[in-house]
């Protein structure tokens, strides 16, 4: 079990053992850089589902900025913080084409981890006026794509809009590899959370932060592979390396925890 000043990844065969509770601990506090659950669920579970989102391709969105582009089946938050109303009709319409692809990934992944952690429960997150955030988000990294130095923080990012989510005390992201590139892709975490002062290191018009915000911190970097699910806590910089070859195809969401207990998750895309 890795200790406070250890910057690596724990890899757990979920089929052959229940990971420890307290690994989301770790990864809350900043302690750990990568939890990997392999064998999670069946390899048809993966192999069936992206069988299904290959038919949405078509579906895909491009968000480009002057450093590098996202390519999502389905919306992502942060993207729509200036237009809430956009983001909800819009999880409500990734949500009815997803059903009508049978792709349920998302619900067999959040029932695993409740199950493979204890948690009461990993519900997808709602407003208090009923309206329900995006179960997952579906990212394509294809050839030649890399996801530039950057790190996620609703509770800082929303702070002005008033959501449900900026009153979560921890944030942490899960990850589904439905399928691995050739070469790169690999994620870099870095043990760096973000700070106020960092903002002068902010690509303006761009995505993320000038590499000169992590140096000196150490690295962890991280190649998924096919079926991994693995969790991070995006509050601290990380980043994707350039992809060679087979699209890094994978499905993601953010898991929020309300206090320190971490016993209860909503999740959102």
């Amino acid at each position: 079990m890795p200790t406070t000043d250890t910057w690596t990844r724990v890899v757990i065969d979920a089929a052959a053992e229940r990971p420890d509770p307290d690994l989301l601990r770790q990864l809350a506090h900043g302690e750990t850089a990568v939890v990997v659950l392999r064998n999670l669920l069946p390899a048809e579970a993966f192999a069936d589902n992206l069988t299904r989102v290959g038919k949405l391709f078509a579906n895909a969105s491009t968000t480009s900025y002057a450093n590098g582009a996202l390519t999502t089946i389905g919306p992502y938050l942060a993207k729509y913080l200036n237009d809430l109303d956009g983001y909800f009709q819009a999880a409500d319409e990734a949500r009815a084409m997803l059903d009508t692809a049978d792709f349920d990934l998302a619900d067999q992944v959040r029932t695993g981890l409740r199950d493979a952690f204890g948690l009461d429960a990993v519900a997808v997150a709602q407003e208090p006026d009923g309206r329900d955030y995006a179960a997952s988000v579906v990212r394509i990294h294809a050839d030649g794509v890399r996801n530039p130095l950057h790190n996620d923080n609703i509770m800082r990012d929303a702070r002005d809009t008033g959501i449900a989510l900026t009153d979560l005390a921890y944030q942490l992201s899960c990850v589904v590899c439905l399928q691995e590139c050739d070469e790169g892709g690999e994620l870099r975490m870095y043990r760096k959370p973000w700070q106020p002062a960092d903002e002068r290191y902010k690509i303006q018009g761009g995505l993320g932060y000038d590499e000169t915000v992590v140096e000196g911190h150490p690295c962890h970097a991280f190649k998924p592979q096919t079926g991994d699910v693995y969790l991070i806590n995006p509050t601290q910089y990380h980043s994707i390396e350039r992809v060679t070859g087979t699209d890094r195809l994978t499905m993601g969401f953010f898991m929020g925890f309300a206090d320190d207990s971490l016993n209860s998750a909503v999740v959102w895309g």
